[in-house]
């Protein structure tokens, strides 16, 4: 048996028996704690946008976790997106625009981080600080050196951070995940894997703050991170090094034209990007009707000139297991899904997994393909779960308050968080030198060979 066969072996067996988080997830610290009936977790949040008002807000309480959660504080620097959170969630707990007031005043057991990503790691580490357990949003931070500060804002409080990357709940890419421990395919040498954003999903990021590096870190970091969380996870090893090309070719200073926003703009009937906020009533009470108090547009122009982040990327990614990886990542495609493919040194799992497309598609459920060498090839239905990303989100929440074996490993805390960014931030940096970037250069962390233990 060599080293690798030998690794995942021993993995399936630990991996069914305990779970592990490298450097700490407040999931089951939570789950814990919720299983007191008497103590509700004192829950604060940061950031009232869609994500923070929806799925961390208006799906915890429609979730059934009021008997565990107690909302005790909101804060966003809009005053007008904390009167819609507070609708959103049917509570009335205190509101701010002064993140420390809101630690020192509401004495929260865990605060939701859902702010624009390159605030992240302000947020985390005055969280940690404060002797508090952090949850945030992907991606956990933006860069190399605002990674490496939350590493050690981690180590110096021993706080517990969870990143929280739904899709591993979602049920199709459990499956892959169990199928691939199960060895049918062998080792794994290699990943073919190929994201499609359309032009709807795809062109909403360059209307909105995610069009700055400055506030994203790019797509390879914002949007991205999902899709290296996932390789890391599914592989079961850490990335060593990256080499990447990338380009901006549709969107910001290649359009014909361009304005403000869309309400406002005079190439409306021309555009075909132009979108229509004001048919999305959540939006406009959310964002609209609030966009006097800071400026922002949710309908921003997608050819705005000074959009600096790439709409087609292409990474090679070599694992320190020796799996190589070839990814890419289009925004502006017909379709929307990905497809996916891993090698193995007996066979290949692979999936073309539609999320919204042009045509009439007849088959619900998520489709898995397994062909072994000199085998024959089976088809594994997967139905997708109600709820956003695949129907992670409710599994995730889940997890998060209620707790619950962690089997399959999904937990993710700082180390995941920062395996995951730092490919892109990696993907970022090459593009940016024409060079490829070693992990290691980037942080204090070494990657490791194997993680399952």
């Amino acid at each position: 048996m060599n080293r690798r066969s030998f690794l995942r072996a021993n993995g399936i067996a630990a991996g069914s028996m305990i779970a592990y988080s490298a450097l700490g997830s407040t999931a089951s610290v939570l789950g814990n704690m919720a299983k007191d009936q008497k103590k509700k977790i004192r829950y604060a949040m940061v950031g009232c946008g869609h994500r923070g008002t929806g799925t961390w807000g208006k799906e915890v309480v429609k979730g059934g976790y009021k008997d565990v959660v107690e909302f005790v504080g909101f804060c966003d620097t809009n005053p007008g997106r904390l009167k819609f959170a507070l609708r959103e969630t049917q509570t009335d707990c205190p509101v701010f625009s002064d993140f420390d007031e809101m630690i020192k005043q509401t004495r929260p057991d865990v605060i939701m981080i859902t702010t624009p990503d390159g605030t992240h790691d302000h947020f985390i580490i005055k969280t940690l600080e404060a002797g508090v357990d952090v949850i945030t949003e992907k991606p956990m931070t933006t860069d190399e050196n605002k990674c490496q500060a939350i590493i050690d804002a981690q180590n110096r409080t021993g706080r517990k951070v969870t990143v929280t990357f739904n899709y591993r709940y979602s049920p199709h890419r459990a499956k892959i995940y169990e199928l691939l421990r199960s060895g049918e395919i062998g080792d794994i040498t290699s990943v073919d894997f190929n994201w499609y954003l359309d032009v709807y999903h795809g062109a909403d990021y360059f209307r909105r703050w995610h069009g700055y590096r400055k506030n994203s870190g790019s797509l390879l970091v914002h949007k991205a991170t999902h899709h290296f969380d996932l390789l890391n996870w599914w592989i079961a090893s850490e990335p060593k090094e990256v080499f990447a090309y990338g380009a901006l070719e549709v969107y910001g200073k290649n359009g014909p034209f361009r304005g403000k926003n869309c309400r406002s703009c005079s190439h409306k009937s021309d555009c075909q990007f132009y979108f229509d906020v004001t048919k999305d009533k959540r939006l406009m009470d959310l964002y609209v009707e609030n966009e006097h108090h800071d400026g922002y547009f949710r309908d921003g122009c997608v050819y705005r000139e000074d959009i600096d982040i790439f709409d087609k990327m292409a990474v090679q990614i070599k694992y320190m297991n020796d799996v190589q990886v070839s990814y890419s990542l289009t925004t502006y495609s017909p379709y929307e899904g990905y497809r996916i493919a891993f090698n193995g040194t007996k066979g290949r799992l692979e999936a073309w997994i539609k999320e919204r497309q042009p045509w009439e598609e007849l088959e619900n459920d998520d489709v898995l393909q397994l062909t072994t060498s000199f085998g024959k090839t089976r088809l594994i239905r997967v139905s997708p779960k109600p709820g956003e990303h695949g129907g992670g989100d409710p599994l995730l929440i889940e997890r998060v308050f209620k707790g619950g074996t962690d089997t399959l490993r999904q937990e993710a805390g700082v180390r995941e968080g920062a395996m995951s960014i730092l490919i892109g931030i990696a993907a970022r940096n090459s593009i940016d030198t024409g060079k490829p970037v070693k992990i290691e250069s980037l942080t204090s962390l070494k990657p490791k060979e194997s993680t399952i233990i």
